[in-house]
C-alpha cells in the first residue's frame, strides 16, 4: 500500500505518489522519503549531475568562474519550478526532480556540441540530448546491484519524455534507445503532467534571464540597447535612473530579479485562468487536454519571443561566442573521428558487448565536461 507523505495540500489534478505507476524494477518504498524525492535524490548523487558543473551553458566553462554552467542553470531551474509548483497547488518534489534532470544528456559546448554529435551519429541512429537524458536514467548511471540506470518513477520519466509536449514521432527514440523501458505505462502522444509543464517553463524563463544576465556581465551588450525592446523597455529604463548611485552589477541583477519575477506572476494568473476553463478533476485529466494549462499569456510569450530574438542577435550570435562555439564545435568532429579508431585507450571493452561502436563513443563523447574535452583533444592532436 502506497504511503501519504502529507501530500492532502495537492490540487486532484496533481501527481500524487499514491497514484504512482511505479518503477521498471520494482523496489521497496522508503519510509521517509515519496518516491519523487528518491527520485531526486537518485539524480543529485548521479556522476552525471555532478559533471553539468563543468559543461557551457553559452559560455565555455574554462571562460570565467561567474558565468552559468548547466549545473547552476538546473539549479535555478529547480528554484523557479518549486515557486511556480507550490502556487499551482502541484507536487513540488517531482516538478524539482524535472528540473535538475532535464539537461543531464547535454554534450560539452552546449547546443553546438550536440549540432556536431548529431551530424556525426547521423549514419548510426543519431543523437539528440533529450534522449540522451533518458540513455542515461534508464542504462547509463550504474550504481545498483540489479539494474542499469537510476531506476526512476514512471511519472519522472512521463515528464523526461514529454515535457516539451507530446512525442509525435518515437524513430529516433527508437533508434537510441533501442530498448522498451516504459512496459505501456508511459503514452507519448498526450500532455506531460502540469508538474511537467511547470519544469518545461522555469527552463524557459531560466535561460532567458540568466543569459541576459550573463551577456550583460560580459559586455556583449549595453543595458541601454537591452531596454530598446519595446514590451520591457518601461521595467529596464526605471532602473537605469538609478546607474548614478550604484554598481552596474546591482542593475543589472535589479532588471534581471523584476523580469523573472513578472514572468512567474503571468505563468501562475495564466495557469489558474486556463484550469478555470478546463476545470480537470484528475491527473488523467491533464493528460487529456488539447493544449498546455502551464502557459504565458499572450503579451508574455511576446515578451518571450522578443528577448529570445534579442539574445540570438545581440549574444549567440556575437564574434566572441561564435569564436568558442566553432571552437568546440571542431573538437567533438576531431574526437569523435579519432575515437573510432582509437576507443579502446580510452573505453572499456565491457560497454561494447551490449551497444554498437558508434554509440558508445556517443555515450562517451556527450558524457565530457567541456574541460576534459579540451585537454582529451589537447593530447591527440
Amino acid at each position: 500500500m502506497q504511503k501519504n507523505y502529507k501530500e492532502n495540500y495537492l490540487k486532484p489534478y496533481a501527481v500524487k505518489s499514491i497514484n504512482s505507476k511505479g518503477r521498471i524494477y520494482k523496489e521497496p518504498e522508503n519510509s521517509i522519503r515519496s518516491p519523487y524525492q528518491r527520485d531526486r535524490d537518485r539524480i543529485i548523487h548521479s556522476s552525471s549531475f555532478r559533471r553539468l558543473k563543468h559543461k557551457t551553458q553559452v559560455f565555455v566553462n574554462t571562460e570565467g568562474d561567474h558565468y552559468r554552467t548547466r549545473l547552476t542553470h538546473s539549479m535555478e531551474v529547480s528554484q523557479i519550478a518549486r515557486t511556480l509548483a507550490r502556487s499551482l497547488g502541484l507536487n513540488e518534489d517531482l516538478s524539482e526532480t524535472l528540473s535538475l534532470s532535464h539537461d543531464l544528456g547535454h554534450t560539452p559546448f552546449g547546443h553546438a556540441g550536440e549540432e556536431v554529435l548529431s551530424y556525426c551519429m547521423k549514419k548510426y541512429g543519431g543523437f539528440d540530448h533529450n534522449i540522451q537524458t533518458l540513455r542515461i536514467v534508464t542504462l547509463i548511471e550504474n550504481k545498483y546491484y540489479k539494474f542499469c540506470g537510476l531506476n526512476l518513477t514512471i511519472e519522472t520519466l512521463d515528464g523526461l519524455i514529454k515535457h516539451n509536449g507530446p512525442v509525435k514521432n518515437l524513430s529516433l527514440y527508437r533508434k537510441i534507445l533501442k530498448r522498451d523501458f516504459f512496459n505501456n505505462k508511459i503514452s507519448f502522444q498526450t500532455f506531460p503532467s502540469m508538474e511537467a509543464q511547470v519544469a518545461a517553463i522555469s527552463d524557459d524563463i531560466a535561460y532567458n534571464n540568466h543569459d541576459l544576465e550573463d551577456g550583460l556581465r560580459a559586455g556583449l551588450f549595453t543595458i541601454q540597447k537591452f531596454g530598446s525592446i519595446p514590451f520591457i523597455s518601461k521595467l529596464v529604463n526605471k532602473h537605469v535612473k538609478n546607474m548614478k548611485n550604484f554598481r552596474r552589477e546591482i542593475i543589472i541583477n535589479q532588471i534581471v530579479r523584476d523580469l523573472i519575477n513578472l514572468m512567474v506572476v503571468d505563468v501562475i494568473k495564466t495557469s489558474n485562468k486556463n484550469l478555470k476553463k478546463s476545470n480537470p478533476q484528475t491527473i488523467n485529466d491533464i493528460y487529456k487536454q488539447d493544449r498546455l494549462i502551464v502557459d504565458f499569456s499572450n503579451k508574455m510569450k511576446m515578451i518571450d519571443r522578443q528577448i529570445k530574438d534579442f539574445l540570438r542577435f545581440n549574444m549567440y550570435s556575437h564574434k566572441k561566442v561564435i569564436i568558442n562555439t566553432n571552437r568546440g564545435k571542431k573538437i567533438i568532429e576531431d574526437l569523435f573521428k579519432y575515437l573510432l579508431n582509437n576507443h579502446k585507450k580510452y573505453i572499456s571493452d565491457e560497454l561494447f558487448k551490449y551497444e554498437k561502436k558508434e554509440r558508445v563513443i556517443a555515450d562517451f563523447i556527450a558524457g565530457m565536461t567541456d574541460r576534459y574535452a579540451i585537454n582529451l583533444h589537447k593530447k591527440i592532436k
